[in-house]
Formats: structure tokens, sequence, C-alpha cells
């Protein structure tokens, strides 16, 4: 088994270094073992875990999310129904979170739309709206 240093795990992952760590810390990928030296040692399966974890997270999974994604992944007889929930509930949370765009971008267009840019700050319609649903 081949081994690598969290540097050349970070490169062929796609990911810093600190993401590393921070996986580390947060028990997403165990701590490696460490040569006398003190070096972290990787192996292959960090590679595919981390690379498993900055896809989830493009896909707008959350850490506790993919930790749930990944105790799945390593249990040979969950259902892959299981999987499927979990991406069935992700799809919704992004278009609720659409939805929320949308209406804000209306709201926005709608504010754009009542100022011209003209006379003075103090009299300005966006900052009035703003101002009064504070």
């Amino acid at each position: 088994m081949a081994t690598m240093t969290i540097g050349k795990l970070a490169k062929r992952a796609g990911v810093g270094v600190e993401t590393i760590r921070f996986y580390e810390r947060r028990g997403l990928i165990p701590e490696p073992p460490r040569l006398s030296s003190g070096y972290r040692q990787y192996d292959d399966a960090t590679v595919l875990r981390v690379q498993f974890i900055r896809r989830a997270k493009e896909l707008g999974f959350t850490l506790k999310e993919i930790e749930g994604l990944l105790s799945l992944r390593v249990d040979p007889n969950a259902p892959c129904q299981d999987v499927n929930r979990r991406i069935e509930a992700k799809i919704e949370d992004i278009e609720e979170k659409i939805e929320m765009l949308e209406r804000m971008k209306s709201t926005l267009l709608s504010l754009d739309a009542s100022c011209k840019g003209l006379g003075p700050i103090s009299e300005c319609p966006i900052l009035e709206v703003l101002t009064e649903q504070m």
C-alpha cells in the first residue's frame, strides 16, 4: 500500500491542506498513522473519501449530511433507498432556496425600478423601503 503526505493527498483530492486537517478534526476522515518523523501518511482510500466529500459539498450537502452519506457508504447492507431519501430531501431543500432567491430577486428588481438614481441619498426610495421593513 503506497502512502502519501498531506500535501500530495490534498493535491490528488483537489482540496487544500487545511481542508484535510479540518476533515480530520471533524472525523470525516480518519487520522492517519504517522512516521517516526511525525509526518502523516495517507493512503489511496483517503483520496477517494476526500473526493467524495468534495463532490457532495459541490452538490450542496452540508458536512453533517455528508457524514450521514459516508456512514451509509461504509455499510454494505444499507439499502440504496436510504441514499435516495437523502437525495430527495436535498432536492427539496434546493427548490425551497430557489423559491426564496426568486422572491428576493423580484423584490430587488422592484426596488431598483423605484429609483432612477437621481437626487440626494436622503431621498432614496430604496433606503426608505429598507428602513421601513427593519
